[in-house]
């Protein structure tokens, strides 16, 4: 009886033996992962908001793995083309809940500004939010392209102050992932017509459409520009 118990006590005894080394095993491992690093994409020096990232403000600094988030980038080439939301410290991960791939913030030197319905003589109604616009001057001697560069479109409103879209499947979306057929759906079903147009502009650009509309004697042609249109897969030729 008494060599049956010391039997069952021993078999016990070597079970948490076992189990203890096979814990002091498993925190030794979670302790190398911890020390272990994986590279995150930080700026090389502060950048304000809203501008547009490009590869040489970034570079790729290691991190201990313990202290990585999900939300931290981790490759360079995924983040260049986005504007920050928010300004971004130097050597400090980048969190994508602070980016934005659509542009609409207004960049460095910008301002949005409201373009008022008596400057403009027309607009093309298929323009939506982020997309890329062509200025053209129109009055009495003529017409002339106002600015050599395309002009970023802050948002489009209908009369009822809502942003003119598919309510369903924004154009946005859909021009970002690439999807041409879907864009151009999203544009038909939009929810209104355009009455308000807000633009991303300088100060400079501002005060000349203001000038050259002020007096009535010229009028804005605001065209959609094909840079708006999504870019073919890598590989693909357009």
């Amino acid at each position: 009886m008494n060599r049956k118990r010391n039997l069952v006590i021993s078999t016990g005894a070597l079970l948490l033996a076992g189990l203890l080394v096979y814990g002091v095993y498993l925190l030794q491992i979670r302790q190398v992962e911890l020390q272990q690093t994986v590279g995150v994409v930080v700026p090389k020096e502060f950048i304000k908001a809203g501008t547009l990232l490009t590869e040489d403000m970034l570079e790729v600094m290691p991190m201990v793995k313990g202290a990585y988030r999900e939300q931290m980038a981790v490759r360079v080439e995924d983040l260049v083309g986005q504007e920050n939301l928010v300004p971004l410290g130097g050597k400090e991960p980048v969190l994508l809940w602070k980016l934005d791939r659509f542009h609409l913030m207004p960049g460095e030197g910008q301002a949005t500004f409201q373009i008022p319905k008596d400057y403009i003589l027309s607009l093309s109604g298929g323009i939506r939010a982020g997309d890329q616009v062509r200025l053209y001057l129109s009055g009495k001697e003529g017409a002339i392209r106002l600015f050599p560069h395309d002009i970023t479109v802050a948002s489009v409103k209908s009369a009822a102050n809502v942003e003119v879209d598919d309510s369903k499947q924004s154009a946005m979306t859909s021009r970002f992932s690439g999807d041409a057929e879907k864009m151009y759906a999203s544009r038909r079903e939009a929810n209104g017509a355009i009455d308000q147009i807000n633009l991303n502009l300088t100060e400079e650009e501002w005060i000349r459409i203001d000038e050259a509309c002020r007096s009535k004697q010229s009028k804005l042609v605001i065209a959609f520009s094909s840079a708006s249109l999504p870019l073919p897969p890598k590989g693909v030729e357009p």
